[in-house]
């Protein structure tokens, strides 16, 4: 009972010992668009009540690692410091271009990381991107180390004619997190939610991964997102209104609307971060992605909510405090919108050869 009690009175939070936040932060988003309209053409679908305008789809010479190397130099442009200040760097992903063999090292190496960190690839479908940042946030927070790279980079994949063809695209983003007191946004805590929820999975040897349909909504997404947010405002002592901008999983344009409204938010909170309809669901990239576009126009004292979700399932939140520091450094790297905006449409049969539908061997 003594236990069970003491659990019941601590903080749910996840808090540092050292205050931590967002030195530098970056985006990149392919330039390839494949409109959903296309899609519905193909496979005799109606262009009504689409999920999204269109999606990005990665070249024939871009993977996870390629964008995540982008994403990561814009990044590190952001936070004015040495790659070999870098104490770790990790990749979140359920896209990495190997089964066995790290996208870590090779991001690390190209961005002039030393060789004296560490590194690996983190996985939890779409909420991969965020859990490298808690986890950076723990080694910068125990002084571990003063900066370490997290990111978040897919690139998704549907079955040819599956509802998650409409949706899944391709998108990096990259954040150094580092201390406190050099950050143009501080994380002042974070809240993780999950259970043993089986929306979303994909086998061995499968080629495209299967999901629940309906069951993908509730007890999946809305769940997990509404719980871990709820709770770090609840624990926090703090509602919507105390929020300039929240930040949720993109799976689509309905779901992070409809949650943000039952949560309190209103669609001008939630509007600067909402990105699926002209790039598509990024996965692990979704609510990193998100916030980036947050932080392009973010002003000092603005406070931001961000909650991701991965299928399996589980959610992030974090409660970010934006500092005086981000207006000097906004200008520093490309704005995400720079990425929307610099794009190529193709069409079905382009989309099936850029992103491997057609096995040539």
């Amino acid at each position: 009972m003594n236990a069970s009690k003491g659990q019941k009175n601590r903080s749910l939070l996840l808090s540092t010992s050292r205050p931590v936040g967002i030195v530098g932060y970056g985006a990149y988003v392919p330039m390839y668009r494949l409109p959903a309209a296309e899609i519905a053409r193909v496979w005799g679908s109606s262009d009504e009540g689409l999920p999204i305008k269109e999606k990005s789809v990665a070249g024939p010479d871009e993977d996870t690692v390629t964008m995540s190397i982008e994403a990561a130099r814009n990044a590190l442009k952001r936070a004015g410091i040495d790659p070999q200040n870098l104490r770790a760097v990790w990749v979140g992903s359920e896209s990495h271009p190997y089964a066995v063999k790290p996208s870590s090292t090779v991001v690390a190496e190209a961005v002039g990381a030393s060789g004296h960190i560490q590194a690996a690839d983190m996985e939890f479908a779409c909420k991969a991107g965020s859990e490298a940042i808690v986890i950076a946030m723990g080694l910068v927070g125990s002084s571990m180390g003063d900066y370490a790279l997290a990111i978040g980079a897919d690139t998704a994949q549907g079955r040819p004619g599956d509802a998650l063809e409409y949706t899944a695209a391709a998108g990096a983003a990259a954040f150094v997190i580092g201390p406190a007191e050099n950050s143009l946004a501080e994380i002042t805590s974070a809240y993780s939610f999950v259970t043993d929820t089986p929306d979303f999975w994909r086998r061995a040897y499968q080629r495209y991964p299967e999901h629940g349909q309906r069951f993908t909504g509730e007890p999946a997404y809305f769940k997990h997102v509404f719980t871990a947010a709820q709770t770090l405002m609840d624990e926090n002592g703090l509602k919507a209104a105390d929020y300039t901008y929240a930040v949720f999983h993109q799976p689509n344009t309905k779901f992070p609307q409809r949650v943000a409204k039952q949560l309190g938010f209103t669609q001008k909170q939630i509007e600067p971060g909402l990105l699926s309809p002209v790039i598509g669901n990024t996965y692990a990239a979704s609510s990193p992605l998100g916030l980036t576009a947050v932080l392009d126009i973010a002003k000092p004292g603005d406070r931001i909510l961000m909650v991701s979700y991965g299928s399996g399932a589980g959610s992030d939140a974090l409660d970010i405090r934006v500092t005086d520091k981000i207006s000097d450094r906004q200008v520093l790297a490309r704005s995400i919108q720079d990425y929307i905006h610099r794009r190529v449409e193709i069409d079905y049969a382009m989309y099936a050869r850029y992103s491997e539908k057609l096995m040539l061997k």
